[in-house]
């Protein structure tokens, strides 16, 4: 199967960020000198970008397809690193604290008579992200195309410092389920359990054993209920796509195994598991995500139950959750021997597969 796209559902955001530069509203430096928040691959990036420019994508598709064209990519912003960038770029997420920590580290990095700027899709909130830019930064200049708000700060604009400090701090980690785990504003589920997951842990068997990867593993939810339920398993791997979730990850799966008193191997791995895991594994657990947008995308799914297949061991088990409706139960007869629904309850289907095929 081959690697899942790393596209978004919103490129129009993309192509209308460079609008008001390709009307000559705004200017690009001629060299250097541009930082992109958020960045992804696209017709319009092809463009615009220019030698010096640096990208920023924690998440490992988007940044794998940023890499192959040779950009400059690195999964973190720069903080603590002189504010010399003129033009600042950020494409906001959905999510409206993560979006209001983007735009606070776009102003510590933006130089002094620098500019941020700023596209979102009118569906998915731009009026609220450009009130709260010009809520941290002062008024803002803005234009509208592709359905979507581009929006800007003035050279130089001062940013509000007690609220800078503040939308900064949001991406320290947070303590959630009553302190059982740390997490992070902008990942799946990061405030909360995700009631897939818990249904699947509340079905898993005791008796798992040996050597265990998650797949998709966020903050590290699943890898640490395997540890605490099944006391026969020796090491456990991580592997998630998105970089701000492998702090908490690395955190909770080391209290658990702390708490456990056995002596437990884990590696927590910052990757896309479309392109497949190395190793081999005796049971593989994973709620497999199914968007990277606003519309469904059964493929990633297809292809993580193609990455669990090829890294099962011959007597291993595979156990995944997913929505009901999604129907991967063809690609799983496809990849596996056996294949049983353990539980279908709450809009969720539990599933174990076993004698990989692949």
């Amino acid at each position: 199967m081959p690697p899942v796209s790393a596209g978004t559902a919103s490129d129009a955001a993309l192509d209308a960020l460079f609008v008001p530069f390709a009307t000559g509203e705004l200017t690009l430096p001629a060299q250097g000198g541009v930082l992109m928040l958020r960045a992804r691959e696209g017709v319009a990036l092809r463009e615009h970008i220019r030698a010096g420019w640096v990208l920023q994508q924690s998440f490992a598709p988007a940044a794998n397809a940023l890499a192959r064209h040779r950009y400059t990519v690195i999964n973190d912003p720069p903080l603590g690193a002189p504010a010399t960038f003129e033009v600042v770029l950020v494409l906001p997420t959905r999510q409206r604290e993560e979006t209001r920590l983007l735009f606070a580290q776009a102003l510590s990095l933006v130089s002094p008579t620098g500019i941020v700027v700023a596209s979102v899709p009118n569906a998915e909130g731009a009026k609220t992200a450009e009130a709260d830019l010009a809520l941290l930064a002062g008024a803002v200049g803005q234009l509208s195309k592709h359905k979507c708000r581009v929006f800007w700060t003035q050279p130089g604009a001062a940013p509000d410092t007690a609220l800078l400090d503040e939308w900064l701090a949001l991406d320290a980690p947070q303590p959630i389920a009553e302190g059982r785990f740390t997490s992070r504003r902008g990942l799946f589920a990061w405030d909360r359990i995700d009631t897939a997951s818990a249904l699947l842990a509340s079905v898993l068997p005791g008796d798992l054993r040996g050597r265990v990867a998650d797949l998709g593993a966020g903050f590290g939810y699943l890898a640490c209920e395997v540890v605490e339920r099944c006391t026969h398993v020796t090491s456990i791997d991580l592997f998630e796509a998105e970089g701000r979730a492998i702090e908490p990850a690395r955190t909770n799966i080391a209290a658990v195994v702390a708490r456990s008193g056995r002596s437990i191997a884990t590696h927590v791995e910052w990757h896309d598991v479309t392109l497949g895991v190395d190793g081999r594994y005796d049971t593989i657990v994973s709620n497999p995500p199914f968007h990277q947008g606003r519309a469904d995308q059964p493929e990633l799914g297809r292809a993580f139950i193609f990455t669990a297949a090829r890294a099962l061991a011959p007597g291993g088990r595979f156990w995944m959750v997913a929505n009901r409706h999604l129907a991967y139960e063809a690609t799983l007869t496809a990849c596996f021997g056996q294949v049983r629904t353990v539980v279908d309850r709450d809009g969720f289907k539990v599933i174990e597969a076993k004698e990989p095929r692949v």
